[in-house]
């Protein structure tokens, strides 16, 4: 009999929606458009919705809420208080890290 090959396993790799880079995915938050409409950050990776992954900075949260390439990606609206909120989080993020 032969011997199996050890391969190493995929990691899956997401594009950022503000700076274009893929990277892994547990590198990157994910920005989730829930079937309820409301937008919140997905800790976990599953929550049920349309997603969108963008990293851990605010550099990157800026570039999409300037080019409005969130709102296409999820397909609503984004109000301005969301971004702040969302803005909020992300600092909370990167100081939990």
């Amino acid at each position: 009999m032969k011997a199996k090959k050890m391969t190493e396993k995929k990691l899956p790799q997401r594009q950022c929606m503000g700076c274009n880079e893929r990277k892994a995915k547990k590198e990157l938050v994910r920005i989730v458009r829930t079937p309820d409409g409301e937008i919140k950050i997905d800790a976990s990776g599953k929550m049920n919705g349309r997603g969108a992954y963008i990293c851990p900075s605010l550099d990157c949260l800026k570039r999409v809420r300037k080019s409005g390439r969130l709102a296409r990606v999820l397909e609503t609206q984004i109000p301005d208080i969301v971004f702040d909120s969302l803005e909020e989080q992300i600092k909370l993020l990167n100081v939990l890290s």
